[in-house]
C-alpha cells in the first residue's frame, strides 16, 4: 500500500468537506482525517496516471467476497448509474481517492469491513 495518498487540491477539498457535512461513518472519518494529514496535493496534470480520481476507470477486486468489480468515477452531478458512472462521493470511490495501481485496503464501509485491492486505474 502506498505511504500517503496523491490528491489533487480541489478532491482533497471535497472529501474535507464530505466529512465536515458527516458524510461518512466514525470509522472512516478517523481514517480520511489521517489519509488527509499526511496526503500529497499536487496539480491535476501532476496527477500520476494510476491513482484514483474523477474522470478515471476503475477495476477493484473485493477480496472480502471475491469479486472483482470495474467503475466509472465522475463528478457527483454526472453521475448516472443505468451508463456506469458512479459518484466520485460513492463509499468505494471515497475508500480508494488517491491510491495507486497495487494498493491493498482495509476499509469499513457501514455494512462492514472489507479488503479492496485496486487493479487497474484508466483515464476516460
Amino acid at each position: 500500500m502506498s505511504k500517503n495518498v496523491i490528491l489533487t487540491t480541489g478532491i482533497y477539498d471535497m472529501i474535507k468537506d464530505h466529512v465536515r457535512r458527516n458524510k461518512v461513518t466514525k470509522q472512516e472519518e478517523e481514517l480520511l482525517v489521517l489519509e488527509l494529514k499526511d496526503a500529497e496535493q499536487v496539480y491535476r496534470r501532476d496527477l500520476p496516471n494510476d491513482i484514483v480520481t474523477v474522470n478515471r476507470r476503475v477495476k477493484i477486486k473485493d477480496h472480502t467476497v471475491n469479486k472483482e468489480r470495474e467503475y466509472t468515477f465522475v463528478s457527483s452531478n454526472k453521475a448516472n448509474n443505468k451508463k456506469g458512472k458512479t459518484s466520485i462521493l460513492c463509499d468505494v470511490a471515497v475508500a480508494t481517492l488517491g491510491r495507486k495501481v497495487g494498493d491493498v485496503i482495509n476499509w469499513p464501509f457501514k455494512d462492514g469491513e472489507r479488503k479492496l485491492e485496486i487493479l487497474k486505474v484508466e483515464n476516460i
